[in-house]
């Protein structure tokens, strides 16, 4: 475990991955090459709803410097920097998105032993305010975010939560959506899913009275193959399965399918990234 509380944003940043992350109905392809000077590039092609896309992009790091710049195919280009310790424990990051000019954003992130610190303002004439801020230690912090509107005054959202974390486990409880909603959280590892996890996740809207009830786990098949598999209480059912064709080059195949309305035709995601 980390040696302090970590970003109030990674609060139940293990289960949502567990839950949601490389679940996709779309199609996707990313190949990442290096050169000895220290730049890398990436390149990415999307097919979304029958809808194409795709972006190059470039990193250069130097010593506790990061680079970022990717032109997309809507002819944006988007770029980032991010610069580590140029403070103790602190680091900067900021990024624009031409060519809106109002997009411009700086971040400032602090990570102490017992509490971490991030702000963030929007470089224009009305910008928006985000601050969050977690104390306490590796093994349970509490923390809050909210986000502050120049031009009209007012919060945008304020959220507050609870952490715990032990080396074989995780649980989180989110108060969100100014107080409408709550989300509790908690995942576990497994030996005898060969390292693999199994997680539930409850959330509720107060003012629909709306519950949702999220079950999944992950199975290690092999040390390349990796087995996902998640279903809530609406009857939408998920399922992925990754595979590592080469080291750190991947295949992945996802489904979703809605289990109470079976003549819907299910949802099929493909994703390869390749780094030769």
């Amino acid at each position: 475990m980390s040696k302090g509380p970590g970003l109030f944003s990674d609060f139940g940043k293990k289960a949502k991955d567990l839950l949601n992350k490389d679940y996709s109905p779309d199609q996707k392809i990313t190949i990442y090459s290096s050169s000895f000077s220290g730049v890398a590039l990436t390149s990415n092609v999307a097919n979304k709803g029958g809808l194409s896309s795709g972006d190059v992009g470039a990193r250069y790091k130097y010593k506790n410097a990061d680079f970022d710049v990717k032109l997309e195919t809507e002819s944006n280009i988007v770029t980032t920097l991010s610069v580590t310790d140029f403070l103790p424990s602190t680091k900067a990051i900021a990024s624009i998105k031409l060519p809106d000019y109002n997009s411009g954003k700086f971040e400032v992130q602090y990570l102490h032993q017992h509490a971490s610190f991030t702000g963030a303002l929007g470089l224009n004439r009305s910008p928006a305010v985000d601050f969050s801020a977690a104390i306490g230690t590796p093994s349970i912090a509490f923390g809050a975010e909210a986000t502050y509107i120049t031009a009209s005054g007012e919060f945008a959202k304020y959220n507050t939560g609870v952490s715990l974390t032990k080396p074989d486990s995780n649980a989180s409880v989110i108060l969100a959506d100014k107080g409408d909603s709550i989300r509790f959280s908690y995942l576990r590892n497994l030996n005898q899913l060969n390292g693999g996890a199994v997680v539930g996740e409850m959330s509720r809207r107060f003012s629909t009275n709306e519950n949702t009830l999220t079950v999944g786990c992950s199975y290690v098949v092999d040390p390349q193959t990796l087995l996902k598999a998640k279903l809530n209480n609406h009857g939408n059912l998920g399922a992925l399965v990754q595979h590592e064709l080469m080291p750190k080059s991947f295949l992945t195949i996802s489904g979703a399918f809605d289990t109470k309305a079976l003549q819907n035709t299910p949802k099929f995601g493909l994703a390869l990234s390749l780094k030769p």
